[in-house]
C-alpha cells in the first residue's frame, strides 16, 4: 500500500506543528546546555584573571606607594580595552569564524594555512605552528600552579596562621587534581559550567556593591585614561601593560575550544555573563582601592565582608580547579592533533567518555605537567612571583595565532594581501606591545616558559625532521608494489591460506613488513592487503570519504584509510567498513604484519648526531602501532629490523 507524500495528505493540525515545537526546543535546550557548559571549559582560565591580574597592575603602577586616582583609572582604562579588543573583537566576533570546519586551535590553524598556502610558504607555517605548540606547553604548565595558589592564598585573609600552609596546600590540590584526571572528566565535566556560573556571578555582585559607593569609577571605560597613563609613565608604563595583560590570558582556550561547543554558545557566553561580570568585578577592586588604598595588598577578597571570605575563598578554590582541569584537557586535546600531524610520536591515549569523543586522557602528557606544575610553584613561592613569569608565552602565541590567520584570510578565503594585512595588523601591534611588555619579565622569571618552549619546539622538530629523513630513505630503498607484484608473477613464493595486512606509510611502495616476510619466510599468503593511514588536514573525516579500495590482483589488495587530526585512529573498524567498498576480509582469522624498527645513530648521515640520539629516545618511547591503531593483540605479527638515522 502506497501513502501519499505528506504535501499531498489532508491537514494535521497537531503533528506537524508539535514535531516543529519539540524540535524548537530540542535545540534550544542544546543550546543553553553548551553555553552553560562552555562557561566552565572554555572560560575557566580567564574568569580566574581577577583573582591576580588588578592587584599586579596596580602594585606595578604605585611603585610601593599608595595609588593615586590617575592610576586607577588608567589601569582599569587599560584592562577594560585590552577585554573589548583582544577577547571581544579579535577572538569572540572574529577568530572563531576563522576555523577549520568547526575546529578552532593553532594546530587546526595550521592546517588551514598549510592546506591553502601549498608549496609557498609551507615550512614557515610549519614552523610557526610548532612553536605556537610549544608556547601553549608553557602556558599549561603556568595556569594551574598561579590559579590555585591565588586561591589559596586568600585563605591568610581569613586566618593569617595560615599563611606558612598556602604552599603545601597547593601542592597538595594540585597532586590531587592530577591524580583524578585518569579516571576521566566525563562525570566531573557536568559541574565545570555550574560551577563557574556561580563564579562569575559572585565576580559581578562583589564588584557591583562597591561600583553604587564610587560610581564615578565608570569614567575608567573612557580609553583617554589609559592612554594618558601611558604617555605619562615612561617605562613604568610598560611594565603595568605587562601586568594588565595577565587580565585576558585565557584567550586562545576559548578559541581552541571550538570545536566542542560551538561559535553561538561561546559567543553568548562572553557577551552576556562572562564579559559583564569580569567588567565589574575589575571596577569593584578599583573602587575599593580608592576607598581603601591599604586594600592594595589583596582587593579580590577584600571586596567581601569578612563573613563572606571564607566561602568566597572555597569557591575562588574550585573555581581555579575548574580552570586548571581547562587547561589540562587543552593540553591532551592538543597532544592529539599533533601526534596525528605527525609532530610527535604516538602515545598512549585512553578515551575517558562513551559518548564525548574529546574527552581523552594521555598518561605520559599528564606525568610531565603535574612534574612541571610541582616545580614552578616550589620554584616562585607565591602567586605574585609566578605572575612575574605568566604572560610571556601567552603573548607569543597570541602573536602567532594572528599571523596563521593572515595566511587563511589571505589564501583560504581569498581575500587580497592589503585586506589581509589591514585585517590583521592591529590586532598584531597590540598583541606585539603586550610581548615586548612581557619581556621585561624575562630575568623575573619569564624565561622559563621560553626555555620550556625552546625545549618542546627542538623535540618536536627533531621529530618532524627525523619522521621525514626516514621516510625518503625507506622511499629510495623500497621496491615499488606493482614492481613487486610483476616479481611475484614470474617467480611465484609458497602460498599458505590465510589473509595477512601490511601497514606501511606509502600506498605505493611494497611494505617493509611484507618484504621482510618474503625474505625469511620464503610465503605469502593467498590474500594479502596492503594497509596505508593517512592523517588528513582537516579535523574530522566522513565516513563516505574514509576508505579507498584498490583491488590489484587476486593476491593484493591495497586499502587506503584517512583519519581526521581530531580522530583516533581505529584499523579494524574502518576496514570492516572497507567490507561495503568491496574489501573480503575476515579480521577474527587475519594477521596484522608489522615492521618494529630498530633505530641506530649514524653520525655521517641523515640528523646531527645531538639530535640523531633525541629522535631515538623518542622512538623507543612513542607508543606501539598495536596500542595507537587499536588492532588486536592477538592479531599482530611483528618483524623486526634495524635502520639509520
Amino acid at each position: 500500500m502506497f501513502r501519499k507524500p505528506v504535501s499531498q495528505q489532508g491537514p494535521h493540525p497537531e503533528t506537524p506543528e508539535s514535531t516543529v515545537d519539540l524540535s524548537t526546543k530540542s535545540k534550544r535546550s542544546r543550546f543553553w546546555f553548551l553555553t552553560v557548559g562552555c562557561v566552565g571549559v572554555v572560560y575557566g582560565d580567564i574568569g580566574t584573571s581577577p583573582l591576580y591580574a588588578f592587584r599586579e597592575a596596580i602594585t606595578q603602577a604605585a611603585m610601593g606607594a599608595m595609588p593615586q586616582e590617575a592610576e586607577v583609572f588608567g589601569v582599569l582604562s587599560l584592562i577594560i580595552w585590552s577585554l573589548i579588543i583582544v577577547v571581544t573583537m579579535k577572538y569572540v566576533l572574529f577568530l572563531l569564524h576563522v576555523n577549520n570546519r568547526g575546529e578552532g586551535g593553532i594546530l587546526s590553524l595550521m592546517a588551514m594555512a598549510q592546506r591553502g598556502a601549498r608549496n609557498l610558504g609551507s615550512k614557515t607555517i610549519l614552523l610557526l605552528g610548532i612553536i605556537g605548540a610549544a608556547l601553549f606547553y608553557g602556558d599549561a604548565s603556568i595556569t594551574p600552579a598561579i590559579s590555585v595558589m591565588s586561591a589559596v592564598e586568600g585563605i591568610s585573609l581569613v586566618t593569617p596562621a595560615f599563611s606558612n600552609y598556602v604552599l603545601p596546600t597547593s601542592i597538595i590540590i594540585l597532586f590531587l587534581l592530577f591524580s583524578v584526571q585518569k579516571r576521566g572528566t566525563a562525570k566531573v565535566s557536568v559541574l565545570f559550567g555550574p560551577i563557574m556560573v556561580v563564579w562569575f556571578l559572585v565576580l559581578g555582585i562583589a564588584g557591583l556593591s562597591w561600583i553604587i559607593q564610587n560610581p564615578a569609577i565608570l569614567m575608567s571605560f573612557n580609553p583617554i585614561h589609559g592612554i594618558s597613563f601611558l604617555l605619562h609613565h615612561g617605562m613604568i608604563s610598560l611594565i603595568v601593560v605587562g601586568a594588565v595583560f595577565l587580565a585576558v590570558t585565557g584567550s586562545e582556550t576559548l578559541y581552541a575550544d571550538l570545536g566542542h561547543f560551538g561559535i553561538k554558545p561561546i559567543q553568548t557566553a562572553w557577551m552576556w555573563l562572562v564579559f559583564p561580570c569580569l567588567t565589574l568585578n575589575y571596577l569593584g577592586q578599583g573602587a575599593l582601592v580608592l576607598a581603601d588604598p591599604t586594600a592594595l595588598t589583596n582587593p579580590f577578597f577584600l571586596l567581601v565582608p569578612e563573613w563572606a571570605l571564607a566561602p568566597l575563598v572555597a569557591l575562588a578554590t574550585l573555581a581555579t580547579i575548574t580552570a586548571s582541569q581547562a587547561v589540562i584537557t587543552g593540553a591532551y586535546s592538543l597532544t592529539r592533533q599533533a601526534i596525528q600531524q605527525g609532530l610527535l610520536p604516538r602515545m598512549e591515549i585512553r578515551h575517558t567518555s562513551a559518548n564525548e569523543e574529546g574527552q581523552v586522557y594521555i598518561p605520559k602528557i599528564n606525568r610531565m605537567l603535574l612534574c612541571v606544575v610541582l616545580f614552578l610553584c616550589i620554584a616562585f613561592g607565591s602567586s605574585s612571583n609566578l605572575a612575574a613569569a605568566y604572560g610571556v608565552a601567552v603573548s607569543l602565541t597570541m602573536i602567532v595565532t594572528s599571523t596563521l590567520a593572515f595566511f587563511v584570510i589571505w589564501k583560504i578565503w581569498n581575500k587580497s594581501f592589503l585586506v589581509s594585512l589591514l585585517i590583521i595588523t592591529p590586532f598584531i601591534c597590540i598583541e606585539g606591545v603586550f610581548a615586548l611588555a612581557n619581556m621585561l619579565k624575562i630575568f623575573d622569571g619569564g624565561l622559563v616558559p621560553l626555555m620550556m618552549a625552546a625545549f618542546m619546539s627542538v623535540l618536536i622538530m627533531t621529530w618532524v625532521n627525523g619522521t621525514r629523513y626516514l621516510r625518503k630513505k625507506d622511499h629510495r630503498q623500497a621496491i615499488g608494489l606493482s614492481d613487486l607484484m610483476e616479481k611475484l608473477e614470474r617467480d611465484q613464493p609458497t602460498q599458505i591460506e590465510g589473509t595477512a595486512i601490511f601497514l606501511t606509510s606509502n600506498p605505493q611502495d611494497a611494505p617493509l613488513a611484507l618484504m621482510q616476510n618474503l625474505k625469511h619466510n620464503k610465503v605469502l599468503h593467498s590474500h594479502n592487503i596492503v594497509l596505508t593511514i593517512i592523517n588528513s588536514d582537516n579535523a574530522r573525516v566522513p565516513d563516505d570519504q574514509r576508505v579507498i579500495v584498490d583491488v590489484l590482483s587476486s593476491l593484493m589488495t591495497r586499502v587506503i584509510v584517512t583519519f581526521g587530526y581530531m580522530e583516533t585512529p581505529d584499523v579494524p573498524r574502518a576496514l570492516m567498513m572497507a567490507q561495503c567498498f568491496g574489501l573480503e576480509v575476515n579480521l577474527d582469522e587475519a594477521s596484522f604484519f608489522l615492521g618494529k624498527r630498530s633505530i641506530i645513530s649514524d653520525p655521517k648521515r641523515g640528523l646531527p648526531e645531538w639530535q640523531d640520539h633525541i629522535y631515538i629516545a623518542m622512538a623507543r618511547s612513542a607508543a606501539s602501532a598495536t596500542d595507537f591503531y587499536r588492532i588486536p593483540y592477538n592479531r599482530v605479527v611483528e618483524m623486526g629490523m634495524q635502520i639509520t638515522v
